[in-house]
């Protein structure tokens, strides 16, 4: 939809070559924002020993200060991302190092330091992977994920947090749940890839044809004065339902109607709705749709 746009509004050239580059692009970033927030969570959970040292180094420590639990400094979890090959990886060709803010990074950490939720996790010895999980949850989701300095950190550094905040939030609990079925290097597998290419190429290539379809269910309408991002949306709905058989119209229609509602105005669900769903009534009964199970 981004790349469509950009072409729309003369932003980029409606070359299909560098039209699937900027796609790859923005793919590519947000494989890296995904472990770049996962090193966020990982350097404010490993500040404990940071912190440790620096209040035992006090001129005149207290009884507090010599005795600071680094607990979740080896967070289990923590250190199985740590020690991932693909995750170190992302770090170094990121250069996440250079990036965060250890002034950030503290704040963050003692922030959580005077928690009620920190204090009972450092108050259980030893470790289990209830806890361990837990614990990082709480940091992403009611420590990180709420701090405004966080969300103007990772806006300047990624230009797609505003669009993926939402999907990266549950991509990083998933993988707190499951940390082995992640793999770094291939955070967007090859088959949504290949899907988001394709609706690419295709919506480029059909844009007259789909232009078209549409036009004729404008009634009273002015396509001048249509938001642009509505009849992006409705190109690439059409595209959906004409040229990708395995993806059942139900799926496109509803997936296009919430995209609507956050991406243009109030209206715009229910009138890219009713264009798409009139267009895919129509065909339907001409027997001009051809969808098939997945697994067929």
């Amino acid at each position: 939809m981004q790349t469509l746009y950009s072409i729309e509004s003369g932003a980029m050239s409606p070359d299909p070559k560098r039209a699937q580059e900027s796609l790859d692009g923005s793919l590519e970033q947000s494989c890296r924002l995904f472990a770049y927030l996962i090193h966020l969570v990982g350097e404010v959970a490993r500040y404990a020993e940071t912190d440790a040292v620096r209040r035992a180094s006090k001129h005149l420590p207290s009884k507090e200060d010599l005795e600071v639990n680094t607990k979740i400094s080896g967070n289990t979890l923590v250190w199985q991302f740590l020690e991932d090959p693909g995750y170190r990886r992302q770090v170094t060709e990121g250069h996440f190092g250079s990036r965060l803010d250890p002034a950030l990074v503290r704040s963050l950490y003692l922030t959580l330091a005077a928690t009620p939720e920190y204090a009972r996790y450092i108050a259980v010895p030893g470790r289990d992977r209830n806890g361990e999980r837990a614990i990082l949850t709480f940091l992403f989701n009611d420590i990180i994920l709420p701090e405004e300095r966080v969300d103007e950190h990772l806006s300047e550094e990624f230009m797609v947090w505003d669009d993926d905040a939402e999907m990266m939030q549950s991509m990083v609990l998933n993988y707190f749940g499951r940390p082995t079925a992640c793999d770094f290097d291939a955070v967007i597998s090859d088959e949504k890839r290949t899907y988001a290419r394709e609706l690419l190429r295709t919506a480029i290539d059909k844009r007259e044809h789909c232009l078209e379809v549409i036009g004729a269910r404008l009634k009273n309408w002015d396509p001048d004065r249509i938001a642009t991002i509505d009849m992006i949306l409705m190109r690439m709905g059409l595209c959906e339902l004409l040229y990708f058989e395995t993806i059942p119209a139900k799926v496109t229609l509803n997936e296009y109607i919430d995209l609507a509602k956050d991406y243009s105005t109030p209206q715009s669900g229910q009138f890219v709705n009713g264009i798409l769903d009139g267009i895919h009534k129509e065909m339907e009964a001409e027997g001009r749709l051809h969808k098939v199970e997945y697994r067929k």
